[in-house]
């Protein structure tokens, strides 16, 4: 069982590494997002691939337009959430962009969009079953809002057979 101390110390030491990932998170341009700068866009682009596996179309054009879908749909879920939960999935983005932050707590060693499929999957799962409640809702909050992010895109729907939403008064037959 932790002690206070550690608690503490665990606590101000992941307050500096948040720090230090804000400070030397690389700026960049606003892309035509409203939430996702960048960098961050970049990241969920390269988790989709591997959270979405089996449900993207597998050739090209198809897969890079779904995948833009997918990056855009983050961000229009991202901006629909309460302004604290969209800040907690920044910093959690902003750790995954920030090499030493990443390579602790995903034990990626290079930029995700760089990263194997292979590496992503193993840490996504470890973060899936790991005994930290953090690392759990981590993944939760990264998986369920890339499959929401693709599956409200109409693009996705024949896959799965569904017709799309009724119509406004239109009834569903018996």
């Amino acid at each position: 069982m932790p002690t206070r101390r550690q608690f503490l110390q665990v606590g101000l030491a992941g307050a500096a590494l948040l720090a230090a990932a804000r400070l030397l998170e690389r700026p960049a341009p606003m892309p035509p997002l409203r939430v996702l700068d960048p960098s961050r866009a970049a990241i969920v682009g390269a988790l989709a691939p591997v959270v979405l596996e089996g449900s993207l179309p597998s050739g090209e054009p198809g897969r890079g337009q779904a995948l833009r879908e997918v990056v855009a749909g983050f961000d229009a879920a991202l901006a629909l959430l309460p302004s604290a939960a969209r800040d907690e999935v920044g910093q959690l983005l902003s750790l995954l962009a920030f090499g030493p932050a990443r390579v602790l707590l995903a034990g990626v060693h290079v930029p995700l969009e760089e990263a194997a499929p292979r590496d992503i999957a193993a840490f996504l799962t470890r973060w899936r079953t790991s005994r930290f409640d953090l690392a759990r809702a981590g993944y939760q909050a990264l998986t369920q809002l890339l499959q929401a992010a693709w599956y409200d895109n109409p693009s996705s729907w024949p896959a799965i057979g569904y017709p799309g939403p009724l119509a406004l008064g239109a009834r569903a037959s018996p």
